[in-house]
């Protein structure tokens, strides 16, 4: 396995840190007060090329591997989380709609993600389960050439602002479980749809929220995949997107712990630098051994997709390790900046608030260790 980079990574991974650090590291703060993604930012990202790089040239991406998206999005993202998240559903729809769907009724979507014009999200969960497929009673019932959807999805990142989803409903009878399940794409400016927000510890920009349709026709053409399959087909894509998150929590630590090193380096105590003390540096220095074996899985697990080989496993180790040691970082480097760290003039305790959402969302960790487990005994033993 090659370690270098080449000369078009290091382009683009320059390029996104340039953009974080005049964009969106002077404005994260305000981006929480104002409890909204900034349309003008997500243009600004779509016309330099940080969405969808690994998606086909045909829609508008870049046609890259995996790896170099990861890349990419560590650069983006450690100023500015939420933004990160933004892009691993972009990069995580945009490969199901453009596998699964009809393409001239994707296209625009797609090509809407890309340009930062469009804000997607996930509508999966509902109040009654959402790992667990075999809850979803969400109902697409067939009429014709359309379907109509009737129902609540809740705990939707993005809920009330996202352009449209991609929604998995019920399509067959509840004792077929995740085999009775479809996917669509829904457009969400329909009068027939109910938002409502959330009001949340962190990732406070994003925003998490319900969505309630009541008679939604949804065209056929939105079926996405196979029918009752949608579930079982649509979701292999979490794969990919499992080790997105994990590399994008990581690239907020590795930001955190390089300023709580430079703390270490200039702030002094009884007549010494704090990095003389082996109580500040042993601390800085676990979580630099802890953060760099992180961070070769994520780009492991990257590499096995961009090879073909199956990588479901490694995935769900990225999830349920990445998060949490990202948060266990951070709050070591807020710890210690001491009294400074805890208070808002640094950005520290914000970074923590938006981690923590990602113990939760996407799959928590008992979700991920159970893959982890049935990947090595099977499914009926674990």
């Amino acid at each position: 396995m090659d370690f270098a980079l080449s000369a078009e990574q290091q382009s683009m991974i320059e390029a996104a840190r340039d953009f974080a650090a005049t964009e969106l590291a002077p404005h994260y703060r305000r981006r929480e007060t104002e409890a909204r993604i900034d349309r003008d930012v997500l243009r600004r990202m779509g016309e330099l090329g940080f969405f969808g790089i690994e998606l086909s040239e045909e829609y508008g991406g870049l046609g890259l591997d995996a790896v170099t998206a990861g890349l990419v999005l560590e650069a983006l993202c450690g100023d500015d989380m939420n933004f990160g998240y933004v892009s691993v559903t972009v990069s995580l729809l945009g490969q199901i709609l453009q596998r699964y769907g009809q393409p001239d009724a994707v296209r625009p979507y797609i090509e809407g993600m890309l340009s930062g014009r469009l804000l997607p999200a996930i509508a999966l969960t509902e109040p009654r389960g959402g790992s667990d497929a075999a809850q979803l009673t969400l109902a697409a019932t067939r009429d014709g050439d359309h379907f109509v959807l009737n129902g609540e999805k809740t705990s939707i990142s993005m809920a009330t602002q996202a352009d449209f989803c991609v929604l998995f409903a019920r399509t067959g009878s509840k004792a077929s479980g995740a085999r009775g399940i479809s996917a669509f794409l829904v457009p969400l400016d329909d009068p027939r749809i109910t938002k409502t927000g959330f009001e949340d510890h962190g990732t406070v920009s994003v925003g998490r929220g319900s969505l309630f349709f009541d008679d939604l026709p949804v065209p056929e053409r939105y079926l996405l995949g196979t029918e009752n399959q949608g579930f079982v087909q649509v979701m292999q894509g979490f794969d990919y997107s499992r080790a997105l998150l994990g590399i994008l929590c990581l690239a907020v630590a590795r930001r955190s712990l390089d300023e709580a090193w430079d703390h270490a380096r200039t702030r002094e105590a009884f007549g010494k630098p704090l990095a003389a003390f082996q109580g500040v540096s042993f601390p800085l220095a676990e979580a630099e051994t802890q953060l760099l074996s992180a961070r070769l899985m994520c780009l492991y697990t990257l590499w096995l997709k961009d090879t073909g080989q199956t990588h479901t496993a490694e995935a769900a180790m990225c999830k349920w390790w990445g998060p949490k040691l990202a948060y266990d970082v951070v709050n070591t480097c807020l710890l210690t900046h001491g009294h400074g760290g805890y208070s808002k003039e640094l950005p520290l305790e914000q970074r923590l608030r938006d981690l923590l959402g990602l113990q939760i969302g996407d799959g928590t960790a008992q979700i991920m260790k159970l893959i982890i487990a049935r990947s090595h005994v099977g499914r009926l033993a674990a």
